[in-house]
């Protein structure tokens, strides 16, 4: 479906501008006075344009975010609670959203909708930017009647996990700072000072200690080849980048963040709490047991969690009851398992989910508010670690010079 570019004058007369998805220009301009704006100009994007921006998405440059998504859900409960027609609201949100590509994204799914479609088809057809959850989750609203119910509980659950990640990305940020400017310093000191050491050193003649040799050595190798160190640096982090981004890659991956020494117990615990939630969400909302196994295996960004979740269901439709096939999976806590187990003997799994999720959570937050006290020793012994060896090598030559002048 081409794009347009628009320039138009809203209700109050201000200009505004952007981009839909249409199927023609009269198609956009439809779309523009049905959000209440009157067209001034509409061009299709340039096949330059179109590549350029197909580019940047696939790298995942300007997509949707979890934040764009819980203001998204947002607006669309308020607007379905208040009555306003789905294909009306998706009109205004797509050409106000403030994140383009969330706007051309919603300008399909309505160009979708007018054609017959409905609301959860057309949301599957965007992978990238509705998952097989959300996806879901508007299928069991639209047929249950309860739409505005379906948006507020995908609104909670995009919330819940965006606290767990702001957390993590609080512990970590001091670290990775620390790191990285290290990283920067040690680059200095080899490229800038130590040459001038080796200059003062290779005027006299002795015999440099081994520490010293391997130092400057070293130093002479990042003054000459920095290109070089540069470049293999930025292509590791390239293939790095789509190794991960592979099935393969992206299995060992997530199996070696659960095998990480204080950070691994965290990443388990934060799966489990997202995939209890998202479980008890979609059991509550009407899905059945093994579409709601499918669909949050998709969504718990975990592929080693995601293919024990297949796994159970698998045992499932083999006759096996749910805390038996969750059992026979290794990532899950007795913690989980026992109230699989009351859930199933009460007919509350929902409800035990809920309480399996916000154990964990707290146990996330509480965890990862102390993380910096945890990695603090560890930076600390390891940037006292650089510099001593780094001191090492620069003051052993000097006390051998301090003996050859004395004679």
């Amino acid at each position: 479906m081409p794009t347009y570019r628009y320039r138009a004058r809203d209700a109050q007369g201000r200009a505004v501008s952007g981009s839909l998805e249409g199927l023609s220009g009269d198609a956009v301009a439809r779309q523009l006075g049905s959000a209440g704006m009157v067209p001034i100009d509409i061009v299709e994007a340039t096949p330059a344009r179109a590549l350029g921006a197909a580019w940047l998405e696939q790298w995942g440059v300007g997509r949707p975010g979890r934040v764009d998504m819980i203001l998204f859900t947002r607006q669309m409960y308020a607007l379905a609670r208040a009555g306003v027609p789905i294909t009306q609201a998706l009109r205004r949100l797509s050409t106000t959203s403030r994140n383009p590509q969330l706007g051309r994204t919603l300008g399909a799914v309505m160009v979708e909708l007018e054609a017959g479609r409905d609301m959860a088809t057309a949301l599957s057809r965007h992978p990238k930017t509705f998952g097989p959850l959300f996806a879901a989750i508007v299928r069991v609203g639209e047929e249950s009647g309860r739409i505005d119910e379906a948006f507020l509980r995908l609104n909670q659950h995009l919330e819940r996990e965006q606290k767990v990640v702001e957390q993590v990305k609080t512990a970590v940020r001091y670290p990775i700072i620390v790191l990285a400017f290290v990283a920067v310093a040690i680059f200095m000191v080899m490229t800038l000072v130590i040459p001038e050491f080796a200059k003062l050193y290779g005027a006299f003649d002795v015999q440099l200690p081994l520490p010293t040799r391997i130092i400057i050595g070293t130093s002479n190798f990042f003054a000459a080849w920095w290109w070089l160190v540069l470049g293999v640096a930025v292509g590791s982090a390239w293939w790095l980048r789509r190794y991960v981004q592979s099935e393969a890659g992206r299995l060992r991956w997530h199996g070696l963040l659960l095998k990480l020494p204080i950070i691994g117990s965290i990443v388990l615990r934060a799966t489990l709490a997202r995939f209890a939630r998202a479980f008890a969400m979609a059991t509550r909302s009407g899905v059945p047991v093994l579409q709601a196994l499918t669909v949050v295996a998709l969504a718990v960004e975990n592929d080693v969690l995601a293919r024990q979740l297949l796994g159970m269901r698998g045992a499932i439709e083999r006759g096996e009851s749910l805390t038996r096939a969750a059992a026979t999976q290794a990532c899950f806590t007795p913690l989980v398992l026992q109230m699989l187990s009351v859930g199933e003997e009460t007919g509350r799994i929902d409800e035990m989910l809920v309480e399996v999720a916000d154990f964990y959570e707290r146990e996330v937050d509480y965890d990862v508010r102390n993380l910096n006290d945890l990695l603090q020793p560890v930076l600390t012994v390891l940037v006292a670690g650089v510099v001593f060896l780094l001191a090492l090598g620069v003051l052993l030559p000097m006390w051998d010079l301090v003996n050859l002048a004395r004679r």
